[in-house]
């Protein structure tokens, strides 16, 4: 189990994976919370609404320039470094829900930052949402680095969850948890650029 992450918290992703990080995989896991819609609901819904949260990457250059993003509407990143695993539409079922791998070997140099994102598609917010979180695993061996819980209650509809950066010539991760709203990763760049 790695680290549980609180907002603003940095950490070096390296030292947290024991050195020599190749590969490594944002996993985005959630469930719909169960509704209030009494009997019909629980008749016909299976008591949970559909809620499609969205994960993202978007790869900005030094400058704070949007060079590409992930996201369901393409699922690789242009230079083929970051693979999206394909959108969950519901939440169902154990584990992550989507996950995006990155190759962080061949991530062109170009790219300062990469910031990840959730978006509730269907426009709801996360007091529709349980079991919110988003997790850094070594690519490797699948080991948990860092996690970040996003469950929390509120009326946005959307998360900037965190940064993976060079600094140093290493890896670093910045959660950053700041809430907003959209349903698009595109909708929250005038929020993560002061992140950048």
């Amino acid at each position: 189990m790695g680290i549980s992450l609180q907002k603003g918290q940095k950490i070096s992703l390296e030292k947290e994976a024991g050195g020599g990080l190749i590969r490594i995989v944002m996993g985005l896991g959630w469930d719909a919370a169960k509704s209030k819609g009494g009997m019909l609901g629980g008749l016909f819904g299976g008591g949970r609404e559909s809620i499609d949260l969205d994960a993202s990457c978007l790869l900005f250059d030094e400058s704070g320039n949007l060079l590409d993003t992930v996201w369901f509407r393409q699922l690789r990143s242009q230079d083929g470094s970051i693979q999206h695993s394909g959108d969950n539409r519901t939440g169902e079922g154990a584990g992550d829900d989507e996950q995006i791998q990155v190759n962080l070997t061949a991530v062109p140099a170009t790219v300062k930052s990469l910031v990840f994102t959730v978006n509730n598609f269907t426009g709801q917010d996360f007091s529709r949402v349980e079991n919110a979180y988003c997790r850094i695993l070594n690519g490797a061996n699948q080991s948990e680095i860092a996690r970040y819980d996003l469950s929390c209650q509120g009326t946005h509809s959307a998360m900037i969850m965190a940064k993976v950066y060079r600094h140093g010539g290493e890896w670093k991760m910045h959660a950053i948890g700041e809430v907003g709203r959209g349903r698009l990763a595109q909708e929250l760049l005038p929020q993560i650029l002061p992140h950048l």
